[in-house]
């Protein structure tokens, strides 16, 4: 199995952790960074992983780095 479609269910538990902590309706933050509804289920399943801008529009709507959605580093901070 491609390594990057095992890791997609990490992420897509971190995100999901992530908007429950922060207060934020998965559906919601779906909708406004205008990505399919089944985004997390697909990857939670391992079916797909997402395009990068993708990820980097959830990342901005969280207000988190990409590399802390990828589980690089366990620190959410975006460095500028």
């Amino acid at each position: 199995m491609n390594q990057l479609y095992y890791k997609s269910d990490k992420t897509a538990q971190r995100i999901k952790a992530l908007a429950k902590s922060k207060g934020i309706l998965i559906k919601e933050m779906l909708e406004k960074c205008s990505l399919n509804k089944n985004l997390l289920s697909t990857m939670q399943s391992r079916k797909s992983w997402p395009q990068t801008d993708n990820i980097a529009r959830i990342a901005d709507y969280l207000q988190v780095s990409v590399d802390y959605l990828l589980g690089r580093t366990d620190n959410p901070e975006i460095n500028r």
